[in-house]
């Protein structure tokens, strides 16, 4: 089998490491499952956006529905960056992890009247709409509030993203979003909607996009669109352009961020209005594992399986979307040999997998694996199915590491429940 290593995760001496910590010790200290991220690959990721994006006025808002843990929050804000959040509980957590209200956007396709009181009450730099009937709404609650909201509308431009159809949001058969036409109209009667000021124009086509050109094309026919908005004498303070950059889970890379900027920072050049973008997997994906142990070894006729600790509760992505994530042992063992297996869970579904017909050396009982790229999307959708607790959460920064999470207890499980 091949072994995929980044700057921060990588084996020494044959044992894999993330920044300077041995994963081994940390999966002794923690046990498994255990998710595990790396700040300083964070951190890089970070910078090099802004950097990519320097000749251009824009801002980073991390989309923080990709790792939502305070700590992992806090390391982007401390940064300077901004934040999206997409829900009551978002907002709460952004605030909590120190982002200044005038740093987040509040977004999500369904907002509830009180998470729009809510963003309005923080003062958050802006809400963006999905729907005229939304709108309306921002306006009346604005209203009784005595309050002028600032709003962005969602505009669906109507472009093939290429990616899984789970995760594709910029199609017109797509829940997300309005179309060109409704925007336009919706900018130019402005004048009914006195409790609202519009600042931006937002979109976002998907995530886990690996082609440059979905974007060209978006932001094309937005620009349109902004120009349009223009012309009818509305001063446009926001182009939004969301995130979606895919990310590598195997080998290769979809595309750099400085070839993305290179393609794409001449169509913001015409545009007179601060840039934002919503990075969210291209920020941590790749800076986070999940270490579990092998339970067992079986074969079922030709069929060979690697029952491991985790699940799908700790990680969801394979089974939703078929997504690969690169399975690699802790330790490399020289005169092992190769294997074609399904790495599975211990809960009840068939669908409870992490790879099938999967090459992978061979391991035994008590052994552990790392399940790669997993700083996305993976603790955040995590849930309690079998009775199980979620995972806990180490952040490492160079000889240093921190527990941002505990293993759930028992008492977490049933905290709230009545027996009657």
């Amino acid at each position: 089998m091949h072994y995929i290593e980044t700057e921060f995760v990588n084996y020494q001496n044959n044992q894999l490491f993330v920044e300077d910590i041995n994963v081994n010790d940390l999966a002794k200290e923690f046990e498994t499952p255990l998710y595990i991220y790396s700040k300083n690959h964070f951190i890089k990721q970070f910078q090099e956006f802004e950097n990519a994006f320097k000749d251009i006025n824009h801002k980073i808002f991390y989309a923080m529905k990709a790792n939502f843990n305070l700590s992992v929050i806090s390391t982007f804000v401390k940064l300077g960056g901004g934040v999206d959040a997409n829900s009551e509980g978002e907002l709460y957590r952004a605030l909590k992890a120190g982002a200044e209200p005038s740093k987040i956007i509040l977004t999500s396709v369904g907002k509830t009247k009180n998470e729009i009181k809510l963003g309005l009450e923080h003062n958050v730099l802006m809400i963006k709409a999905e729907s005229e009937e939304e709108i309306e709404l921002i306006n009346k609650i604005a209203a009784e509030m005595n309050k002028v909201a600032r709003v962005a509308i969602r505009v669906n431009p109507d472009v093939d993203a290429k990616t899984h159809p789970y995760i594709s949001t910029g199609l017109s058969s797509n829940k997300f979003g309005v179309d060109s036409k409704t925007a336009l109209s919706i900018y130019k009667r402005r004048k009914d909607f006195p409790h609202i000021q519009f600042t931006g124009i937002d979109m976002h086509i998907g995530s886990q996009i690996t082609s440059i050109d979905p974007f060209v094309e978006a932001v094309q026919k937005l620009s349109e669109l902004y120009f349009e908005i223009e012309k009818d004498g509305l001063k446009l303070k926001h182009f939004d352009v969301g995130g979606g950059m895919g990310v590598s889970y195997n080998d290769g890379s979809p595309f750099s961020i400085n070839e993305f900027a290179e393609r794409i920072i001449p169509l913001f050049k015409k545009l007179n209005c601060e840039i934002i973008f919503e990075p969210g997997r291209f920020l941590t994906a790749n800076g986070g594992i999940l270490v579990t142990e092998v339970l067992y070894n079986k074969r079922n006729g030709n069929k060979n399986f690697i029952v491991v600790d985790a699940a799908m509760n700790d990680l969801l992505r394979p089974s939703i979307y078929q997504a690969y994530h690169h399975i690699q042992p802790i330790q490399i063992f020289k005169d092992r040999n190769d294997m074609i297996a399904d790495i599975v869970g211990p809960i009840c579904e068939t669908g409870d997998y992490f790879a099938r017909d999967r090459e992978i050396t061979e391991s035994i009982p008590d052994e552990l694996l790392a399940v790669m790229s997993v700083g996305a999307y993976g603790m955040v959708m995590s849930f309690n199915y079998n009775g199980r607790r979620r995972a806990p959460e180490v952040l490492v920064d160079g000889n240093k590491y921190s527990i941002i999470r505990s293993r759930e207890t028992f008492d977490h499980l049933i905290y709230d429940e009545k027996i009657v």
